[in-house]
């Protein structure tokens, strides 16, 4: 009996969660999502980097940010996953660049939320 009961309770909560995602519009989505990618100041130093030059390559972004390679990977990761910056990968280097279209999206959006 009582492992229906978690199974009930498991099912109305996922029930809950997609009512309530479905709460949100698609602008307050991306808002939270440019948000998150903007949440840590090592993402908002490679956005900086990057907003000042064509494109730069992972070692090089290595060399200026005090932070470990794999470090820098895994905040590129979320920069990427938000849409913000885009990779092209030539082994053995990956070269990184600010996306233009989401770019001026996200700014858009931010300057309407804030204001």
């Amino acid at each position: 009996m009582k492992s229906n009961f978690n199974s009930y309770i498991c099912e109305y909560k996922t029930i809950e969660m997609t009512v309530a995602k479905q709460k949100f519009t698609e602008k307050q989505e991306l808002v939270a999502k440019f948000g998150n990618a903007l949440a840590n100041p090592v993402r908002v130093a490679i956005l900086e980097l990057l907003s000042n030059q064509s494109c730069c390559f992972h070692g090089d972004m290595a060399d200026e940010l005090p932070i470990a390679k794999s470090t820098l990977s895994q905040h590129l990761k979320v920069l990427k996953e938000a849409g913000l910056i885009q990779g092209e990968i030539n082994p053995p280097k990956t070269k990184y660049c600010i996306n233009k279209e989401n770019w001026a999206l996200g700014k858009g959006l931010m300057i309407g939320f804030f204001s």
